[in-house]
């Protein structure tokens, strides 16, 4: 589903990443770990279509990344491709049902159907009386909930986590983690995921290990 070959990628001097091989399944967790340093980051951002590799070829879905246009691969991003960061990006003006229908938005789509489909996520996560709170008045976990909704609006073909739970007590980390979970075998929903959580790694569908720009 996902296909990584050769992948490289340097800042001046520095190699982060050092022809990198990766292929993901559809339905799979799998978690990707190592120091920090190690290029976890910069291949997610790759996968993710937020960077570009100096080196090396992507496919998502049978279609090869570097032929799109900039606009063209913009569009795919939204529709194809979840995030789910450390901090929330929550829009702070916005209402937990606002934020996750941004997506929507953004692809077009019509507005009552993406309103439904917000509802219907943010039901699923345990926050439909939560639907009228703005960020602010949520608590981590449940903001952490509500991005994931977000992530998921346009039924992508997978999400990407990087450090998802870093900045969750351990309590909140353990639902969340639960959650992917469920949601891979709910809607066999693709991750992939850095983290530094080894205990959350050594549950996932695979765990790669990852250190000077090339997996161990």
């Amino acid at each position: 589903m996902i296909i990584a070959k050769n992948i490289s990628k340097r800042y001046g001097s520095l190699a982060v990443l050092k022809d990198v091989d990766i292929q993901i399944n559809k339905g799979e967790v799998v978690c990707i770990v190592g120091p920090s340093g190690a290029g976890k980051s910069t291949l997610l951002h790759i996968i993710g279509t937020l960077d570009k590799a100096d080196k090396g070829t992507l496919s998502i879905d049978g279609v090869q990344m570097d032929t799109l246009t900039d606009k063209k691969l913009s569009a795919f991003r939204n529709k194809h491709i979840g995030f789910v960061f450390q901090f929330h990006h929550l829009l702070p003006e916005f209402t937990a049902l606002e934020n996750v229908c941004i997506p929507g938005f953004i692809a077009g789509t019509n507005d009552a159907k993406v309103k439904e489909r917000a509802k219907e996520l943010l039901d699923f996560m345990g926050l439909s009386h939560r639907f009228n709170h703005k960020p602010s008045e949520l608590s981590g976990g449940e903001q952490q909930r509500v991005s994931v909704a977000r992530a998921l609006l346009n039924q992508p073909a997978v999400i990407l986590a990087d450090e998802p739970t870093g900045n969750l007590d351990s309590t909140n980390a353990s639902d969340l983690h639960h959650l992917f979970f469920k949601l891979r075998d709910e809607l066999n929903q693709t991750f992939v995921i850095v983290t530094h959580n080894e205990q959350f790694a050594d549950t996932a569908d695979r765990k790669l290990v990852m250190r000077d720009g090339k997996f161990l």
